[in-house]
């Protein structure tokens, strides 16, 4: 596991454990929506350690916004890697983001959620965990969640059902959809931390001078920047992309890696949170 995480990285900051934390952080690599290719979130790891020993040595942290799972081939990868990243330095976080969530939902929560959730990603991040086409669509939706959590641990769910939210540092506030505008920070709703996409695309005043740092919604090709946020989710499982932002005091800076074996394709237009409404109300 250790070669994941650059020993230049490496250390103590302070102790992280949920959004009200302010980290003494000095530079920040936030590393945009995953979703299951560990061979592209390798490759940028090693490019964020070459870059931050290229610059002055100061409090570093990494911050993933999310969306480790799904989708892509290698969930179950990740989310061990990431969990015993966590446990190793506390200079590295990773936030909860809606196909977490999800994931949680839909095997501890509510059978209504499986469904959605297989859809859009879950099918892929089962068999990441062993699991085969057979033994995910024959079962009941009820033995289908009893096989999923023996074949997950109950501990990673654990773990990923305790990820934080959101994280402060410096002047910059990372999470992975965005915010709802107008509303205090301690009031937003996790819904809306997790899902929100256009009230929060479409606010062109400020965050309460936060620069919001967010995945969720893809940018093809380069992230989403404006004045007040800066959008990093550059479709990572179907466009070989993964993008990361280097944050300091006064000064950002985009890289980001890519598959050249894997054509770009387009992502499929879909809304989780309308189909999970739906199916609440069945």
């Amino acid at each position: 596991m250790k070669n994941l995480f650059p020993a230049s990285l490496n250390g103590s900051a302070q102790n992280i454990t949920g959004g009200s934390s302010a980290p003494e952080f000095r530079r920040v690599y936030a590393i945009g929506d995953i979703h299951g290719r560990l061979d592209l979130f390798r490759r940028l790891i090693a490019d964020v350690a070459i870059d931050n020993r290229l610059r002055d040595p100061m409090i570093t942290g990494i911050v993933l916004l999310g969306d480790v799972i799904d989708r892509g081939p290698q969930s179950a990868q990740l989310l061990r890697a990431c969990r015993e990243l966590t446990r190793m330095t506390d200079r590295f976080v990773m936030l909860k983001g809606n196909h977490e969530a999800m994931m949680v939902t839909a095997l501890r929560h509510d059978l209504r959620a499986m469904g959605p959730w297989l859809r859009y990603g879950g099918r892929e991040t089962l068999h990441s965990f062993g699991m085969t086409d057979a033994e995910i669509d024959d079962p009941e939706p009820f033995d289908l969640a009893a096989d999923a959590r023996s074949r997950i641990g109950e501990d990673l769910l654990d773990w990923v059902d305790s990820l934080p939210v959101t994280l402060r540092a410096m002047d910059y506030l990372f999470v992975h959809a965005g915010i709802r505008p107008g509303i205090p920070l301690k009031e937003q709703e996790e819904d809306d931390l997790l899902w929100i996409r256009d009230e929060f695309l479409n606010w062109d005043e400020d965050f309460g001078g936060l620069v919001v740092v967010h995945g969720h919604t893809v940018f093809e090709g380069k992230p989403g920047i404006t004045d007040h946020r800066i959008g990093i989710d550059t479709g990572a499982y179907y466009t070989g992309q993964l993008t990361a932002v280097g944050l300091e005091r006064g000064e950002g800076w985009i890289f980001s890696t890519s598959d050249p074996e894997q054509p770009r394709g387009q992502a499929d237009d879909y809304d989780p949170v309308a189909e999970l409404a739906q199916a609440n109300q069945g």
